[in-house]
C-alpha cells in the first residue's frame, strides 16, 4: 500500500539568526526538495515554505512563523514529509518508498527471486538488492533490458535477470 506522505528530508541544523533552518534533503535533487511550498510533519501539521534555495548539497529553508535562532532551533531533527499529491512524476519514474520491499519475479518463467531491500545509487543506473526467502543478497542493475515491468499497485517488479546474477544461472 502506498503512504501517502513520504519523507524528504530532515532539518540538521540552523542558519543564520532570522530563522532558517538546514535541510538534508533525501531525495533525488535538493531543487526537488526546493519546489513544495507545503511541507508536514509527522504529526500531520503542516509547515509553510515561504522561501528555500540550495546551498551546496542542502536546503536552507525559511518557515513561515519561525522568525529567530531559537524558534529553528527546536527544529533541528524533526524529518519533514511531503504528500504524494503535490507531485506529479513522470510515466515509469517511482519513489523509493514505493519500490522497496516489492516482489521480484521473472519475466519468462513466473520465479519469485525475493524483495528489494535496498536501492543503490551508482551514478550510471540505480541498482536493487533482492533478498531471497533464505536471506541472501543479489544485486540488479535498474537498466530497460532487465527491469521489464514495475506494478506498484501490486508491488510487483518483473525483471529478465543477467546471465549470473542468480545461481541457477549459467
Amino acid at each position: 500500500m502506498k503512504k501517502q506522505f513520504l519523507e524528504i528530508g530532515q532539518i540538521v541544523n540552523t542558519h543564520g539568526l532570522k530563522g532558517e533552518v538546514k535541510v538534508m534533503p533525501w531525495c533525488d535533487s535538493p531543487e526537488f526538495l526546493c519546489a513544495f511550498k507545503k511541507l508536514y510533519l509527522k504529526n500531520g501539521d503542516t509547515v509553510d515554505v515561504t522561501n528555500a534555495r540550495v546551498q551546496k548539497n542542502m536546503v536552507i529553508l525559511k518557515i513561515k512563523g519561525v522568525n529567530s535562532i531559537e524558534q529553528a532551533d527546536v527544529m533541528r531533527n524533526t524529518i519533514l514529509y511531503m504528500n504524494r499529491s503535490d507531485i506529479e512524476l513522470d510515466e515509469d519514474v517511482f519513489f523509493w518508498q514505493d519500490i522497496l520491499n516489492c516482489t521480484v519475479i521473472d519475466a519468462d518463467t513466473g520465479k519469485e527471486y525475493g524483495k528489494i531491500t535496498d536501492i543503490l545509487e551508482t551514478g550510471a543506473n540505480d541498482v536493487y538488492q533482492i533478498t531471497d526467502k533464505d536471506g541472501k543478497n543479489y544485486l540488479i542493475p535498474v537498466i530497460d533490458d532487465v527491469v521489464v515491468s514495475t506494478d506498484i499497485d501490486s508491488e510487483i517488479v518483473t525483471i529478465r535477470p543477467l546471465k549470473g546474477i542468480f545461481d541457477d544461472e549459467d
